[in-house]
C-alpha cells in the first residue's frame, strides 16, 4: 500500500511538472510552489477529473456547428431557422437560477456525472431526426442537460482550486475548448464513415465517460455549498440579487457586445466558409483550428489574470478581437489559419477570467451566483446566433460578419466598469 501511495505521489508531481512546462512566464516557479504547497489547497487530480467531465460533455454539443451546413441542406431551412436551433438549445438556461438554488440545497454531484451520457444520446440522435420539430426537441434536451451540468461543475472546480481559482478555471475551460476542438473532427469523421444517420454509434463513448466519472467522483470529498445537502439557513435570493446586481449588469453588457462576434465564429464559421466555396471538411477543420488555439487561450487566460489582473486581461482581449476579425474578413485566404489561431488565443481568454470573477464573490450560494453568470452567457449566445442568422438572411453572411465585428468594439469601454475585486 505504501508503494502505491508513493507511486501516486510520483505521478502527481510529474503531472504538475508537465502542466507547468507549458508556462513561459516569469511566474512559473511561483505557480509550481503554489500547486505543491498545502497552503494553496489546489487538488490537481480532482480539478483534472472535473475538467475531463467538461470535455466529455461538450465534445458532443460541439457536433452541431460543423454539421449545420448538412442540416440546412437536409431540412431546407434559412439562416434564421438555423440560428433558432441554438436559441432552442439555450432556452433552458432561463431556469439557471432555479437550478442553482436547488443545487445549493440538494447537491449537484450527480448532474456532473450523468451529463456526458445525456449529451451524447441527444446529440447523436440528431442524424435520425425525421423532421425539424424533432430536431428542435432533441436540441432542447441537449440544452436542458447542458444547463444542469454547467451550474454545479464550475463550483466544484472552485472547491478544488483553493486560492488558485483562476488556474482551476483555466483547466476547466481547457476541457471545454479541447472538446470543441476535437468535436468537429470526430463528427465529420463519423459522418464520412456512417453518414449523418449513423452518428448514433458514438453514444457508448458518453456512457463510458459517465461510468468513469461515477467511479472517480461519487465519493470524493467536496467542501462548500452545492455538493452536500444542507438544511441550514442560506442567504435569501433577494439579498443575493441586490448584492450582485451591479456586477452582473456590467457582465451582461460585456457579454452582449462579445457574443455577436463569438457566435459568428463558433456557430457559423463552417457555414460561412462553405458559402465562400470551401469544402465541408476544410470548414470543419477551420473551426477546430480556432478551438485548438482556444485551448491555450483558456489555459493561460486564468493564470495570466491571477497575475496581471482580471480587468487587464479582459481589456487586452476586447481590443484585440475585433482587429483580428476584421483582418480575417479582408485579407487573403492564405492568412486565414494564422488569424484563426490568434483569434482563438484572445477570444477564449475571457472564459476563465469571467468564471473566476464570478466565483470569487463571497457568498453561501455559489451555485446560484454561478447560475446567474451561466444564464447571461448562454442567453447572450442564443440571441446572438439568432441575430447573426437574421442579418445573414437580410444582407448576406459575409456582411453580417462585418456588422458583428464593429459591434464588438463596444466591449472595450465596458471592461473599465469591472471592479478588480468582488465583495
Amino acid at each position: 500500500m505504501q508503494i502505491v501511495n508513493l507511486y501516486k505521489e510520483f505521478l502527481k508531481d510529474k503531472l504538475i511538472e508537465i502542466s507547468l512546462s507549458l508556462h513561459c512566464f516569469k511566474f512559473k516557479e511561483q505557480v509550481m510552489a503554489s500547486l505543491k504547497g498545502k497552503k494553496s489547497g489546489f487538488r490537481l487530480f480532482d480539478v483534472l477529473t472535473v475538467s475531463f467531465s467538461h470535455f466529455a460533455h461538450d465534445i458532443f454539443t460541439a457536433f452541431l456547428s460543423p454539421i449545420l451546413p448538412l442540416i440546412i441542406e437536409r431540412f431546407s431551412i434559412s439562416y434564421t431557422a438555423a440560428g433558432l436551433l441554438n436559441v432552442i438549445r439555450n432556452i433552458p438556461t432561463l431556469l439557471n437560477p432555479v437550478f442553482g438554488a436547488l443545487v445549493d440545497r440538494k447537491g449537484g454531484r450527480f448532474l456532473v456525472i450523468i451529463g456526458p451520457t445525456i449529451s451524447a444520446t441527444a446529440m447523436c440522435l440528431i442524424g435520425l431526426a425525421p423532421n425539424y420539430a424533432v430536431l428542435l426537441l432533441l436540441l432542447f434536451t441537449v440544452g436542458l442537460n447542458s444547463t444542469l451540468f454547467h451550474v454545479p461543475s464550475p463550483v466544484m472546480i472552485r472547491s478544488f482550486s483553493g486560492n488558485r481559482v483562476g488556474l482551476g478555471m483555466s483547466f476547466y475551460m481547457v476541457g471545454g475548448e479541447s472538446a470543441r476542438t476535437l468535436g468537429p473532427i470526430v463528427v465529420l469523421a463519423a459522418v464520412s464513415a456512417w453518414g449523418l444517420e449513423g452518428i448514433w454509434r458514438l453514444i457508448p463513448f458518453g456512457v463510458a465517460s459517465s461510468l468513469f466519472l461515477w467511479w472517480r467522483l461519487s465519493k470524493v470529498p467536496i467542501k462548500g455549498q452545492g455538493f452536500t445537502k444542507t438544511s441550514g439557513n442560506l442567504t435569501g435570493i433577494k439579498e443575493i440579487l441586490r448584492k450582485v446586481y451591479n456586477f452582473f449588469l456590467v457582465m451582461f453588457l460585456f457579454l452582449l457586445f462579445r457574443a455577436m462576434l463569438r457566435s459568428a465564429l463558433t456557430f457559423y464559421l463552417p457555414t460561412y466558409l462553405k458559402s465562400q466555396g470551401q469544402s465541408l471538411w476544410l470548414s470543419g477543420i477551420s473551426l477546430s483550428v480556432l478551438e485548438f488555439a482556444g485551448i491555450f487561450g483558456s489555459f493561460f487566460g486564468g493564470s495570466i489574470s491571477d497575475h496581471i489582473g482580471r480587468r487587464n486581461t479582459l481589456l487586452i482581449s476586447a481590443i484585440s478581437a475585433p482587429v483580428l476579425m476584421f483582418l480575417f474578413l479582408t485579407l487573403d485566404s492564405f492568412w486565414s489559419f494564422p488569424l484563426l489561431i490568434l483569434m482563438g488565443l484572445v477570444i477564449f481568454t475571457t472564459g476563465p477570467v469571467l468564471l473566476a470573477f464570478t466565483n470569487e464573490i463571497k457568498t453561501d450560494r455559489p451555485a446560484f451566483v454561478n447560475s446567474l453568470y451561466m444564464i447571461l452567457n448562454f442567453f447572450g449566445s442564443s440571441v446572438a446566433s439568432l441575430l447573426v442568422g437574421y442579418l445573414s438572411d437580410l444582407y448576406g453572411i459575409r456582411e453580417s460578419f462585418f456588422i458583428v465585428t464593429y459591434m464588438s468594439v463596444g466591449a472595450i469601454p465596458v471592461v473599465l466598469l469591472f471592479k478588480e475585486h468582488q465583495d
